[in-house]
């Protein structure tokens, strides 16, 4: 009963700290809007007008890039299909842009089990894990050229600490995660044993160990599929830089933008996504970074900031292609259930009726 208790007051308070982190980020938004006025964003949205489709295209190819990824992450002889694993992570990422902390506890776990009838639960998994430590493994790789151009080009005091600390904490991490990749240290089954001193968790640990276990067989046993996983990163990246740069050149003509630009803008977007990712759609701090790095880039903060609210129409596109999907999923499960329910009954009449002739006669 107190477990249950402890519970609920857990959910009690991420609710809170959900609704407070949402309405802050929403203020937030509102005062860069306002700053920049809301007319020139307007004429920005407008300056971009059918370019929102090449964006839309663009943004399709990071989609695909990761999908690819994922496919490669699959152990053994089980084989994921394309369009299953690039719906699943469109469903996914839908409810990671649509809730807050969304994507650390339920957009990346639902990807697979959103296709468990595809791949075995415990294959989807350990794939998805497999596949977000290549991924994280490239936006550090990223994050790290792209914090270093910033460091040889700008002289600003803040902005060389600001750049050293980044390239300290992102190394930190680095390192870390080699080391336990390297040792295999099992340090998520650690923790959940830890948790298991406290409350029943077993279930919870047997999975861990599992998923480790798998993670760790692909790493020593797939080594030839490193490669074209990385070349499927690095596409989501370099889309990301052309995504940058194409928008910039439709909203901001008079100001025209270099590929140099849209890397130093695309990597400090990649930083906000992942200190900011517990944030829906990255509201307000993805315009409040973005319109400062443009104004120094020379690009102005209302370019920066319009680029923000853009790629968060992209977003909202997706996320409503993902939850489409969802709803489709959830119709055809209701159907396949309904058909099977027919069909059992359909096979039980004739015995129920030759019962009921038996009893007749007797």
């Amino acid at each position: 009963m107190s477990s249950l208790h402890t519970a609920a007051e857990n959910r009690k308070r991420f609710t809170s700290l959900g609704l407070l982190v949402a309405v802050g980020s929403g203020l937030l938004f509102v005062y860069f809007v306002k700053r920049v006025g809301v007319g020139q964003i307007a004429n920005g949205i407008r300056n971009l007008g059918i370019g929102f489709l090449l964006v839309l295209a663009i943004s399709a190819v990071r989609h695909v890039a990761r999908s690819i990824a994922w496919i490669f992450c699959v152990e053994g002889s089980t084989r994921l299909p394309f369009w299953d694993a690039l719906r699943a992570r469109l469903m996914g990422d839908a409810i990671g842009n649509a809730l807050p902390f969304a994507s650390f506890i339920i957009s990346e776990p639902a990807k697979p089990i959103l296709i468990r009838d595809r791949v075995p639960l415990p294959i989807g998994f350990s794939s998805i894990v497999i596949e977000n430590i290549f991924y994280s493994l490239s936006v550090m790789l990223f994050i790290t050229a792209g914090t270093l151009a910033t460091l040889l080009t700008f002289q600003s005091h803040v902005i060389r600490i600001m750049s050293l600390i980044t390239l300290g904490v992102v190394f930190v991490i680095g390192v870390a995660g080699a080391v336990c990749i390297h040792r295999e240290i099992k340090f998520v089954s650690g923790a959940v044993h830890l948790l298991n001193q406290r409350m029943s968790t077993q279930r919870w640990l047997d999975r861990a160990q599992n998923i480790e276990a798998r993670v760790y067989r692909f790493c020593r046993y797939n080594q030839s599929r490193f490669l074209p996983i990385l070349v499927c990163e690095a596409s989501f990246h370099c889309a990301g830089v052309l995504e940058v740069y194409t928008t910039l050149s439709f909203i901001n003509p008079s100001h025209r933008p270099t590929l140099f630009m849209a890397f130093i803008l695309e990597s400090v977007n990649r930083l906000i996504n992942m200190i900011f990712k517990f944030v829906p759609l990255r509201l307000g701090v993805d315009e409040a970074g973005t319109g400062k790095v443009s104004a120094l880039l020379q690009l102005t903060e209302p370019a920066g900031v319009t680029l923000a609210i853009i790629r968060k129409a992209r977003d909202l596109f997706w996320s409503f292609i993902g939850v489409g999907l969802l709803f489709h999923r959830q119709i055809t499960l209701r159907r396949e259930s309904e058909k099977f329910s027919r069909e059992s009954t359909a096979h039980l009449m004739p015995e129920r009726e030759r019962d009921l002739m038996t009893l007749g006669g007797n």
